[in-house]
């Protein structure tokens, strides 16, 4: 490849970064090289930050509520990009998705109710579950043999009827094994939850990262009547790395659905983002497609790399097939390894800090979570520490 705007090196040290600069909260020694939580170490795109340089210009940060040009540039980016043509009024601007998670199984189902998950996936879907004392109910994922992840349908449909289950929360891309489900298979999970009158929140905050040849299918657009069953979540926060923005999206087109979740949302006084959020995301959606376009060539070139690299180093890690997200899904129970033993060599021998795959459920277990959304640069130090802590461990 050649030269790209997201080979530059961000020193984000000192910065307030989660990713970079909070070690010592998370249990781990300071220096590793930080390959977990899911932002970039990419600047944003130039006109983002130029709209964001401007309303500093302003010098007054009042009250403010989105503008019809907010709603706009985000049915033009869905239209030609996805072919949905979503209407403003569906609209809550939120803080992020999982406040709109939150806020959604709050208003529609009562504690003890139960919500279906499908693990491994995004730890914090069990966090929010558990944490407003609905019960949790997972549907494990199953692997084929070339390690690609699908739905165990049976468990599905079994789940969702012995438990009376009364919201599926989905994840689409999934996170953390990277797929992205086909129209089949999302038309098959709506269906099945539209007989059992289940309503469906679907969390597309990854859904700008579809990778080698793969289809994001927004689950309204496979018909009006899933629609009106869906809440959907999106965030222009992943995208164009503006997570600190605290920016996202509340999508429900069913009007009655629509009222008890913004009655929700309102019982904590709140009304909108703020007008920075406001400005970065309108900036974002109406100039940074090229952009966009370029990242998702450069990630791909990234998750190449890594899974080229370690075939090179023969080692006991396999790559899960990665279809979306910049999160790849490192399976390494070949190893044996118990997880903290796991944890340990990527953080104490090779350097590197690694989410842990049991964290997002029990069928994580012997898995690694590595975040590529960084320079190539700083890729090839990772995977030649890496390389050296296994030459290490075969002496």
């Amino acid at each position: 490849m050649e030269n790209s705007i997201f080979d530059e090196i961000i020193n984000r040290t000192e910065t307030g970064s989660i990713k970079h600069d909070f070690y010592q909260m998370y249990g781990k020694p300071a220096g590793l090289i930080p390959l977990w939580v899911a932002d970039m170490d990419f600047r944003s795109p130039p006109e983002v930050i130029d709209a964001l340089k401007r309303h500093a210009d302003g010098s007054v940060f009042g009250y403010t509520y989105a503008r019809p040009e907010y709603f706009d540039v985000q049915r033009q980016w869905f239209s030609s990009r996805f072919g949905w043509n979503p209407v403003a009024k569906w609209n809550q601007p939120i803080p992020g998705v999982m406040f709109g998670v939150a806020a959604t199984i709050r208003a529609l189902t009562q504690e003890g109710e139960a919500v279906l998950i499908q693990q491994p996936v995004y730890y914090p879907f069990q966090e929010i579950i558990v944490s407003n004392r609905r019960e949790l109910v997972v549907n494990e994922l199953l692997q084929d043999a070339d390690g690609r992840y699908k739905v165990n349908w049976d468990d599905f449909e079994r789940k969702i009827l012995q438990k009376n289950v009364k919201i599926f929360l989905l994840c689409s891309p999934h996170n953390p094994v990277a797929r992205v489900w086909t129209e089949a298979e999302l038309r098959k999970m709506g269906e099945i939850c539209l007989h059992y009158g289940v309503r469906i929140i679907s969390d597309e905050i990854h859904a700008d990262f579809p990778l080698f040849g793969t289809r994001q299918i927004l689950f309204p657009t496979l018909s009006e009547e899933l629609a009106e069953n869906c809440i959907l979540c999106t965030s222009p926060s992943k995208t164009f790395n503006l997570m600190g923005l605290q920016t996202a999206n509340l999508w429900v087109s069913n009007a009655d659905l629509r009222e008890k979740i913004i009655a929700e949302c309102q019982r904590f006084f709140w009304f909108g983002i703020s007008a920075p959020a406001l400005e970065a995301s309108t900036a974002a959606y109406r100039f940074g497609g090229e952009w966009l376009d370029e990242l998702r060539q450069y990630l791909e070139g990234n998750v190449r790399y890594v899974a080229d690299r370690l075939e090179a180093m023969r080692s006991e890690i396999r790559i899960t097939p990665h279809e979306g997200t910049y999160l790849m899904w490192l399976d390494c129970r070949a190893w044996g390894k118990k997880d903290a033993e796991l944890d340990s060599f990527f953080t104490h021998e090779a350097g590197l800090w690694l989410n842990q795959g049991a964290t997002f459920g029990v069928g994580g277990s012997g898995f690694m979570r590595l975040n590529v959304a960084t320079s190539r640069n700083v890729l090839t130090s990772a995977m030649n520490q890496l390389e050296s802590a296994l030459q290490k461990t075969r002496r």
